[in-house]
């Protein structure tokens, strides 16, 4: 019989060995709400200048995220999706990659793309409409956020099948939400991940709701992560409210891309504190209560905790941090206010290098 036949040995399928929640594991945890250290195993190495970074980019991200909430409000961007409450998920996986691993975003994930590279005049840009926003500056190893959901993960493999054609050491990061997690693309990209050993990490930040659907009516999975298992990939899930154990995963999910072990599916529990996007109430479909739950473990305020212990920060430095978050925010944002103004024989231009005859031809009807 061929290979594939029914006649062809099958592996009976062991205890389940990956690092997600079940009866007796609960997810990768390296701080308590209370910012103190429970799993100094995984306490990732970082100098005290690194904490400080990962704690600045934390405060930096919610004071942006507090100006582009008004920034929209005022007609001066276009779609916007909050992000407070995600920054340890966006921040510190961001933070654990290196410069030319590539970032393949959902429509959330603007504060990883900037973080790696892309000035943030451009992400306003890219809000706006603007074809600019999504012209990446030489270097900049991300692609611009994808508004079609879960079309990312498929990027993000093609991407890790070039490093791994190429010999590069060199991983590829993308990332979705738990709704996200039920498109086809998603189980496509993992299983042929799976099946090549692909340098790529799956990222999903199950913050509880697609939109306003509960994450319990999202699969009938035990977790996102054991979706790993099926595809032949690690799966694990992490508290995403913890930056440093959202670094720790990211770390080694990469290192053991890096070798040639594969992919990570990384399942990250976060909440965003804020709507889904500026079109959408919450209180239709959440309870008081359930937020106040969730904002008892805000990371800015358990990692705040945890580098005052260590005398790293203060709320001085929170309120100077703020201060030039805003500044900067602003000058963005006029940046990419006094951007030349699209036009369509601009946008035709944009698209190719040398225009086809076809093209000029039509842009001639816009002059």
């Amino acid at each position: 019989m061929s290979k594939g036949s029914l006649d062809a040995p099958v592996k009976p399928v062991q205890s389940y060995p990956y690092e997600v929640r079940s009866e007796d594991v609960v997810p990768l945890q390296v701080l308590s709400p209370e910012g103190e250290v429970v799993n100094s195993e995984k306490l990732p190495e970082l100098s005290d200048d690194e904490l400080k970074e990962i704690m600045y980019r934390m405060v930096y991200t919610r004071t942006w995220d507090d100006r582009a909430i008004n920034l929209g409000r005022q007609g001066r961007l276009g779609f916007y999706a909050p992000v407070s409450g995600q920054e340890g998920t966006m921040v510190g996986s961001e933070f654990a990659l290196n410069k030319d691993d590539f970032v393949c975003p959902g429509y959330r994930d603007m504060p990883q793309i900037v973080w790696h590279g892309l000035p943030l005049y451009q992400a306003f840009l890219y809000s706006r409409g603007h074809q600019h926003g999504g012209q990446i500056p030489e270097g900049v190893n991300v692609l611009m956020p994808q508004i079609i959901i879960g079309a990312q993960v498929l990027h993000a493999m093609g991407i890790a099948m070039g490093f791994k054609l190429k010999n590069e050491k060199r991983v590829a990061i993308t990332y979705t939400g738990d709704g996200g997690s039920s498109e086809g693309d998603f189980y496509e990209s993992l299983n042929y991940a799976g099946s090549f050993k692909l340098p790529v990490i799956y990222f999903v930040q199950n913050n509880g709701y697609a939109i306003t659907t509960p994450y319990a009516k999202q699969t009938g999975a035990q977790s996102i992560a054991h979706k790993a298992l099926a595809a032949g990939v690690r799966g694990v899930q992490v508290d995403g409210m913890d930056v440093l154990a959202v670094i720790a995963a990211v770390r080694e999910a990469a290192e053991i891309a890096r070798e040639g072990g594969g992919a990570t599916l990384i399942e990250g529990l976060t909440y965003r504190f804020r709507p889904h996007s500026m079109s959408d109430d919450t209180s239709k479909y959440r309870t008081k209560e359930e937020e106040q739950e969730w904002s008892l473990k805000d990371p800015l305020v358990r990692f705040g905790k945890y580098l005052e212990s260590k005398g790293l920060w203060t709320e001085d430095d929170t309120a100077r941090v703020k201060e030039e978050a805003k500044a900067a925010v602003n000058e963005h944002i006029k940046k990419a206010e006094q951007t030349e103004k699209m036009t369509v024989a601009g946008l035709i231009d944009s698209m190719f290098e040398n225009t086809p005859p076809h093209l000029e031809e039509q842009k001639a009807d816009f002059q």
